[in-house]
């Protein structure tokens, strides 16, 4: 089947209230979750790249006329049933409450019903504007919309819940934009990504009229999304909206244990860049780590502060679910119900990532393993380490031999410098061979246990920047070598093993390559 032969319908635009007004002019929302818009035409839509497995999806087994395709996913044309939308929702940025927001450059399209069952939004971002574009155009850069659509399906593969991409389109218009905010606005290729999730709603959806006092909507809004993306929790009612709150909680501390698992860095953890769902969404200026820092943040933005920094993510996390469930309590959440959710987020995220910490390390528990966590932690921050490297060829040092420092040689590729703590890292790697032993555990069952932990490929800020610059110059090329080689993260790939380098030194300060704006 192909993209044109799908039937689209939408529950959302159905079953709740949205404004009369069509235009997108600026404006505040009054008594709707949504604003029917259309996307805006573009001059000259190209298909750049198409994710199969989000394709498969939607049971999509090729891409057929990639004309007619980018037709499509760039907005200049839309298939029956499709009934474009941009949502409203607020949301707290940076601890400070924002008011309204919404999708100021995402229009949904419709949603359409998979072979597994389940109905999945296809969203367009950088579709153009919107009533929430407020003072911005409503449209994306090529660079910010490959390091949506490569990460999206580069978190999948690694097994993070997430949004996904199916496409990644460019315009053939530019789009002005200011990158570092310092007054030098520049015209860049524009594109736009198709987005697919079985919902885009977000903590904002439901703080926007909560903070409004608009009861009745919240009421409609609160069962809608009870009734529909958590059939699960059946009923109706306070009680019903008590359990899938809880079950909020418990989804976003299984998303983030597996962003600290994986050493992510979400970058801007704002309640409207929460899913209901539990998945990443809104790929901004995100970043994995490249020395183990827990105060790193690859947002410019946030640097003052460093609110959104790794090592805080587990407890914005729970910050941002109290918000969502003060919200809640104009439909009857209990602020015990809420603690008890919050409580749910804390045993949830504790016991999965003390899991995930065993299955990188391939013992079969943590428990009262605090001090050798601790240990390791210290050690990687003691000499400038790849998280990701480390932790990957740590597999490699061989537990079954005496621990000398010839031992330590396969963890060199994870080091910036020569001047390794030999003493330290051999004294904690008796203890972890110690632990190995007590456990029980063999060295084909450590490393087959850690190799499928572990990744080797993620996709750091780097390689995502030298795909955006040969996109830019017309070469889809590295765009889609990326994209076939973080489909199996965990696999050696050997012809690939220039992808699973360590940051070169040249990257360290580039711009797209450390640190990056939200600029769009």
């Amino acid at each position: 089947m192909q993209l044109t032969d799908l039937s689209f319908e939408q529950r959302l635009v159905s079953k709740l209230p949205g404004e009369a007004e069509t235009a997108p002019r600026p404006r505040q929302v009054l008594g709707a979750c949504y604003s029917r818009v259309l996307p805006t035409p573009v001059a000259a839509p190209t298909l750049l790249a198409w994710s199969e497995d989000c394709a498969a999806l939607l049971g999509l087994s090729e891409v057929g006329d990639s004309g007619r395709v980018a037709e499509v996913l760039a907005g200049n044309r839309l298939l029956p049933g499709m009934a474009p939308f941009a949502a409203c929702y607020g949301g707290h940025q940076f601890g400070n409450w924002a008011g309204q927001l919404g999708d100021g450059r995402a229009i949904t399209l419709g949603e359409s019903l998979g072979p597994d069952g389940v109905r999945y939004e296809l969203q367009l971002k950088g579709a153009g504007l919107t009533p929430y574009s407020r003072s911005a155009d409503g449209r994306a850069v090529l660079r910010s919309s490959v390091r949506e659509f490569l990460c999206s399906e580069a978190m999948h593969h690694l097994g993070v819940p997430t949004t996904r991409a199916l496409s990644l389109v460019t315009t053939g218009e530019p789009v002005l934009r200011d990158m570092f905010y310092d007054g030098n606005a520049a015209p860049e290729p524009g594109a736009v990504v198709c987005r697919v999730a079985p919902s885009f709603l977000r903590f904002g959806n439901l703080e926007l009229p909560a903070a409004r006092g608009d009861q009745e909507l919240l009421v409609r809004l609160a069962d809608f999304v009870q009734q529909s993306l958590f059939p699960e929790t059946a009923g109706s009612g306070a009680d019903a909206h008590r359990v899938w709150f809880g079950e909020v909680c418990r989804r976003t501390a299984v998303m983030v244990a597996h962003w600290m698992r994986v050493g992510f860095v979400h970058g801007v953890m704002n309640t409207d860049n929460m899913s209901l769902l539990g998945l990443t969404i809104d790929y901004g200026p995100y970043g994995w780590l490249e020395g183990f820092e827990p105060d790193w943040t690859p947002n410019t933005t946030d640097l003052p502060g460093r609110r959104y920094c790794y090592g805080n993510q587990p407890g914005v996390a729970l910050w941002n679910l109290a918000r969502l469930g003060q919200a809640l309590g104009a439909v009857g959440v209990t602020d015990d119900d809420v603690q008890a959710g919050l409580e749910e987020y804390r045993r949830t995220y504790e016991s999965t990532f003390g899991s995930m910490l065993a299955d990188k390390l391939g013992l079969v528990t943590i428990d009262d393993e605090s001090e050798l966590i601790d240990g390791l932690f210290s050690l990687l921050q003691q000499v400038e380490t790849d998280m990701t490297l480390f932790f990957r060829r740590l597999a490699q040092v061989p537990m079954d031999h005496d621990l000398t420092s010839s031992a330590l040689h396969p963890l060199l590729p994870a080091y910036y410098s020569d001047n390794l703590p030999d003493a330290e890292l051999l004294a904690w790697l008796e203890r972890y061979r110690s632990r190995l032993q007590d456990q029980g555990v063999d060295e084909a069952q450590r490393r087959a246990r850690m190799n499928a932990a572990n990744p080797k490929y993620v996709l750091r800020n780097y390689l995502a920047q030298q795909a955006i610059d040969a996109a830019t110059a017309g070469d889809a090329g590295p765009v889609n070598r990326l994209l076939a080689v973080l489909r199996q993260p965990y696999a050696e790939q050997p012809e690939h093993e220039d992808l699973a380098a360590r940051r070169p030194e040249w990257a360290r300060h580039k711009a797209g390559c450390s640190m990056l704006s939200c600029s769009s």
